[in-house]
C-alpha cells in the first residue's frame, strides 16, 4: 500500500479538527464538502508549485533577455497549462461550483477560468512565442541618435527619456518619438495579430465572446464597465481643465505653429513617450514659477542616498505601521539596479515566488525623486504578497484587479507629503502655503489625473480591437483617434496603415490588462481617506488635517486595518473586504475630486482670467476615413 503523502494527512487532521466548529456555526460538513476541502487543498498545492516555477523562469528572462530563457520560460508555461487545463476541466465536470460550502464555490469558480490554457498546445505556444517576442522586442529596442545618426545605441530608458525630459526642440523630440514608436511598435505587428488571432480564440474556448470580456469578468461586477465609463466622465473636467491650461502655456513657449490654440497637443512636447504624465516638463507651465518646488534629490545627494537607503527606508515606513519586515532573501535575490554585463527589462516589477516569503523586486533603480516613490509603490505590491501568504495559491491576489495597484500608490501618496519628507529629513517644512501647495497638486494632476483619459484609452482601443470593432486596416489609426477623443493628445507626425503604435507600450506587448491601473487611480484616493481617518490625520474641513497633506507614518490602527485588507487576498468579493475597510461598495470618485480640489477651483479662475479655450476637435495626423466616434 503507498504510503500517503504527510501534506495529506496533516490536511486531514486538520479539516476533522475543525469539524465541530464549523457544524457549531452551521456550516456544512457533508463527506462531499469534506471530499471537496480535501481536494482543493490537495490542488491549490500543486498549482502552488507550478506558480513558482513558471514565476523563477519568468524572472531569469526578465533578469537576463536571451532567446534561450525565452524558450526555457514558454516551455514551463506549456508544461503546466496542460494541467491547468485538466484542472479546468475537472472542476467543470463535477459539481464543487453547486457546493454547500462558499469558499469551496469560490475556489471552483476561479481554478475553472481557463485562460489561455483552454487552447491546444501548438496554438498555446504560437501564442506566447508572440508575446515574448513582443516583450523581447521591446527590452531590446535601440534608436539612433538626433544629433549623431551612426550612433544607434540609445535605450529608452535612461537616455531616450533624458532627451524627453530636458530637450525644448520640437524636432529633436520628434526625432525620438518616430525612432521609438517604428522600432518598437510597428515592427510588432505581425505578432500583435497573431496575439489578437489566439486570445479571441481562448476567449471562445472560455465561453466568453472576446478577450475583452474575458477580462472584464475578473472584477466580478456584471456592470463594471458601465462605472468605469461613468467615473472617467465625472473625471472628464478637471481634466479639461488642465488640458487647457498646459496647451495654453506650450502655446506660449513653443508658438502657434507648434501648439494649436483649440486642437490636440502633440504628445512629443509632454516629457513622456506616451503622453501619460506631463510632469516632467512641469518647468513649462508651472502655476506659480517664483515658489520653488519640493526637490528632495539635493538632499539625497547631500545625505549620501544610496538605491538601498531608497528600499530601507520603505521597508522601515510598513514596520512602523506594525507590518511584516522584508524577509532577507529579498535582499539577497532582488535585481535593485541595471546589470551592465546583460540585458534586462527594467520596467520595475515587484514579483511572488509562491514559497517561503521569496518576494522580490525588479527595476533599475536611481537615486531621485521619481524612483524614491517607486520604490515605495512596489514596496506596497510586496507587502500584499507577505499579507496573504497564508492564503491557498487560488486566493493569493486581489480581489479586484485595481486593488494591488492602488495599495501601491496609496503608501506614495502619504510618503509624498511634506508632512512625512520633514519627518524623514529630506525636508525643513512640513506644511506648504498656499501658492506652494498649488504648485504641488498640479505636478501630482500632471501624474495621476492625466494618465486617467490614457489608462482608459489602453483597454478601451483592445475591448474594441478584441470584440472586432475595429477592422485590422484600421488598427492603428482607431489607436490614434481613441488617444485624440478621449485625451486631447496626438501623434507628433501622421501615421498611417503602414505604422503600428501600440506595441510602443509594454503592457500591450505583455498582455496586461491595463484598466486596472485607471480603477487603482480611484481607489487609491478612497483607501488613502480611510488610512488617514483611522491614523487621525484627516478632517473634513479642517485646514490642518487634509487629505493632500497626510502622513499615516508610525499608524498601528492605520496598519491594522490595512494588514487586515491585504491578508483576505481575493477570498472574498471585492465590495465585501472594500466595505470592510472604507465603509464603500462601489469604486467612488469622491475622495479623488477631494484631494484635487483646490487645485480644481484655482485652474478653472485661471483659466477664466487667461480666456483659455477648452476642449479639443479631431486630431488630424491620421486619413480622415478612420474609424467613427467612439464616445461613452
Amino acid at each position: 500500500m503507498a504510503k500517503m503523502p504527510v501534506i495529506w494527512v496533516l490536511s486531514l487532521l486538520l479539516v476533522f479538527a475543525a469539524w465541530p466548529e464549523a457544524l457549531a456555526e452551521g456550516n456544512s460538513c457533508s463527506a462531499s464538502t469534506l471530499d471537496a476541502r480535501l481536494f482543493f487543498e490537495r490542488e491549490n498545492e500543486l498549482l502552488r508549485q507550478r506558480y513558482h516555477e513558471e514565476y523563477l523562469a519568468s524572472y531569469t528572462y526578465n533578469t537576463n533577455v536571451t532567446d534561450e530563457n525565452r524558450q526555457a520560460m514558454i516551455a514551463v508555461y506549456a508544461r503546466n497549462a496542460v494541467q491547468n487545463k485538466q484542472l479546468a476541466e475537472k472542476i467543470k465536470s463535477s459539481d464543487y461550483t453547486q457546493s454547500e460550502d462558499a469558499d469551496v464555490r469560490r475556489q471552483a469558480l476561479h481554478l475553472s477560468k481557463m485562460g489561455a490554457s483552454a487552447l491546444d498546445p501548438d496554438d498555446y505556444l504560437a501564442l506566447q512565442n508572440a508575446i515574448s517576442s513582443m516583450q523581447s522586442n521591446y527590452a531590446t529596442t535601440n534608436v539612433c541618435s538626433y544629433t549623431n545618426r551612426s550612433d544607434c545605441s540609445l535605450s529608452l530608458e535612461p537616455h531616450i527619456q533624458e532627451r524627453l525630459s530636458n530637450s525644448r526642440d520640437p524636432a529633436e523630440l520628434a526625432w525620438y518619438w518616430r525612432e521609438w514608436h517604428d522600432k518598437a511598435g510597428t515592427t510588432q505587428k505581425d505578432n500583435f495579430a497573431e496575439y489578437v488571432r489566439l486570445t479571441r480564440k481562448a476567449a471562445r474556448l472560455n465561453d466568453h465572446r472576446s478577450y475583452a470580456d474575458y477580462w472584464v469578468q475578473f472584477y466580478e461586477d456584471a456592470d463594471f464597465e458601465r462605472q468605469l465609463d461613468a467615473s472617467f466622465k465625472q473625471l472628464l473636467p478637471f481634466y479639461r481643465q488642465i488640458h487647457g491650461y498646459v496647451r495654453y502655456r506650450l502655446r506660449q513657449h513653443y508658438g502657434e505653429d507648434v501648439v494649436p490654440a483649440e486642437g490636440n497637443i502633440p504628445m512629443h512636447l509632454l516629457g513622456n513617450m506616451w503622453g501619460q504624465s506631463w510632469n516632467e516638463v512641469i518647468d513649462l507651465f508651472t502655476p506659480y514659477p517664483e515658489k520653488p518646488f519640493v526637490d528632495i534629490k539635493a538632499s539625497m545627494v547631500q545625505q549620501n542616498y544610496t538605491v538601498q537607503k531608497l528600499f530601507e527606508l520603505g521597508d522601515q515606513y510598513f514596520q512602523s505601521l506594525g507590518m511584516r519586515a522584508l524577509p532577507p532573501s529579498f535582499w539577497n535575490l532582488s535585481l535593485l539596479t541595471r546589470p551592465d554585463d546583460r540585458q534586462v527589462v527594467c520596467h520595475a516589477s515587484a514579483w511572488d515566488f509562491y514559497q517561503d516569503s521569496d518576494v522580490r523586486i525588479k527595476m533599475c533603480t536611481e537615486v531621485d525623486m521619481h524612483y524614491f516613490f517607486v520604490v515605495h509603490h512596489e514596496l506596497g505590491h510586496i507587502q500584499y504578497y507577505l499579507q496573504y501568504e497564508q492564503q491557498p495559491a487560488v486566493f493569493r491576489g486581489a480581489p479586484n484587479p485595481g486593488f494591488h495597484e492602488a495599495v501601491g500608490d496609496v503608501i506614495a501618496l502619504s510618503v509624498m507629503s511634506a508632512k512625512h519628507l520633514k519627518t524623514i529629513g529630506l525636508t525643513d517644512s512640513g506644511r506648504l502655503d498656499e501658492k506652494s501647495r498649488i504648485n504641488e497638486l498640479f505636478k501630482q494632476a500632471l501624474s495621476k489625473i492625466v494618465f486617467l483619459p490614457f489608462g482608459y484609452t489602453m483597454d478601451k482601443y483592445r475591448y474594441a480591437v478584441f470584440r472586432n470593432e475595429i477592422e485590422e486596416p484600421q488598427w492603428n489609426c482607431g489607436f490614434w483617434q481613441m488617444r485624440s477623443e478621449y485625451g486631447g493628445v496626438e501623434s507628433p507626425v501622421p501615421r498611417t496603415d503602414k505604422d503600428f503604435d501600440p506595441p510602443a507600450k509594454y503592457h500591450i506587448d505583455a498582455d496586461v490588462e491595463y484598466l486596472r491601473y485607471f480603477a487603482a487611480h480611484i481607489f487609491q484616493f478612497q483607501f488613502h481617506k480611510a488610512l488617514c481617518s483611522l491614523a487621525g490625520q484627516y478632517a473634513p474641513n479642517d485646514s490642518r488635517r487634509t487629505l493632500d497633506n497626510c502622513d499615516i507614518f508610525g499608524s498601528k490602527e492605520a496598519g491594522r486595518a490595512l494588514s487586515k485588507f491585504l491578508s483576505h487576498g481575493s477570498s472574498l468579493h471585492w465590495k465585501v473586504v472594500l466595505q470592510e475597510f472604507t465603509g464603500e461598495t462601489e469604486m467612488d470618485t469622491s475622495a479623488l475630486l477631494e484631494y484635487f480640489d483646490p487645485l480644481y477651483q484655482w485652474l478653472k479662475q485661471e483659466n477664466s482670467r487667461l480666456g483659455v479655450p477648452l476642449g479639443w476637435g479631431e486630431t488630424n495626423k491620421i486619413p480622415s476615413d478612420c474609424c467613427g466616434q467612439f464616445s461613452t
